[in-house]
C-alpha cells in the first residue's frame, strides 16, 4: 500500500520533533529538504500544532530560559537566535520580556566573575570583558554597568582585606 504525501510528511515531522524541539520554520525547512510538497508540509504542521508537538511560543520561552540559565546569554543574543530560527517577533518579545534588567545585570556579573576572577587592571582588560559580554548578547549599557559594578565590588573586597 502506498502512502500519501501528507502521511509521509506527518511521519517525517513526528520523527524530526522526537529528536529535538523545532520551530515551525525549522520543521518546514527540514521537510522541504526532503522534497515534501508544500500542501503536505501544511498538513504536517497543522497536525503537529494540533497535537501540541509544535508550539513556537513554548519553544521561545524554553529556549530563552535555557540559554539564560545554562549558557548565560543576554537578551539580545537570545532574540537574535530566535529570529534566525524563524520565530515570530511577538513571540520573541514575550519570551525575552520575562527577564528584568536587574536580573540580566546579575547574570552578567556572574559571568564576569566566572570568566575573569579578578577585576581588570587596565583599559585593555576592561574592553575585553565588555566585548565578551556584548558577544554573549548583553546590551552595551548592561555590559558597561556590569563592569562598573564588578570593579566596585573588587575595590570593596580589597579594602576589606
Amino acid at each position: 500500500m502506498r502512502r500519501t504525501a501528507s502521511e509521509r510528511a506527518i511521519d517525517l515531522a513526528y520523527k524530526a520533533v522526537s529528536r529535538r524541539d523545532l520551530t515551525v520554520a525549522e520543521l518546514r525547512a527540514g521537510l522541504e529538504r526532503k522534497r515534501v510538497p508544500p500542501e503536505a508540509i501544511d498538513d504536517a504542521v497543522a497536525e503537529l500544532r494540533e497535537t501540541g508537538f509544535l508550539d513556537d511560543a513554548r519553544y521561545a520561552r524554553q529556549f530563552a530560559e535555557d540559554k539564560r540559565e545554562l549558557e548565560q546569554w543576554g537578551t539580545e543574543r537570545i532574540a537574535s537566535d530566535l529570529r534566525r530560527r524563524g520565530v515570530d517577533p511577538q513571540l520573541i518579545d514575550a519570551a525575552v520580556s520575562t527577564h528584568s534588567r536587574d536580573s540580566e545585570l546579575r547574570t552578567a556579573l556572574l559571568l564576569l566573575g566566572q570568566r575573569y576572577p579578578r577585576a581588570p587592571r587596565d583599559d585593555r582588560e576592561r574592553d575585553r570583558a565588555w566585548s565578551m559580554l556584548v558577544r554573549r548578547g548583553y546590551t552595551p549599557e548592561i555590559a558597561y554597568d556590569a563592569i562598573r559594578a564588578w570593579e566596585r565590588a573588587a575595590r570593596e573586597r580589597r579594602r576589606a582585606a
